[in-house]
């Protein structure tokens, strides 16, 4: 498996057991934990590829484009039609090659 998916793996485990710990914690209607349980259980891979698009845009913005493009291609790669990453990635491609010059 690869070390990055490793890590996202780690990392939502983590938020999940810290997330349920402030849930037991913190004052929240059946309504809220309702919502929390159905959230923490989506393994929709369409709505995963905009939450990796976003961490995509993230790394853009602070100009570390290598990773930015990981996140873009593990968006690309649960939905295929995502015409923002294909453009974002050819706007770091063109920027890293005029960087070159």
């Amino acid at each position: 498996m690869p070390r990055s998916r490793i890590n996202g793996n780690f990392i939502d485990k983590t938020f999940s057991i810290v997330a349920n710990i402030l849930l037991g914690i913190i004052p929240t209607t059946s309504g809220e934990k309702k919502a929390f349980t159905y959230y923490r259980d989506e393994k929709d891979p369409y709505d995963r590829s905009f939450i990796l698009y976003n961490i995509g845009l993230i790394h853009t913005s602070n100009g570390e484009h290598t990773k930015a493009l990981e996140y873009y291609f593990r968006a690309l790669e649960r939905n295929p039609f995502l015409p923002q990453a294909f453009n974002n990635m050819a706007v770091i491609c063109h920027y890293v090659r005029l960087s070159l010059l």
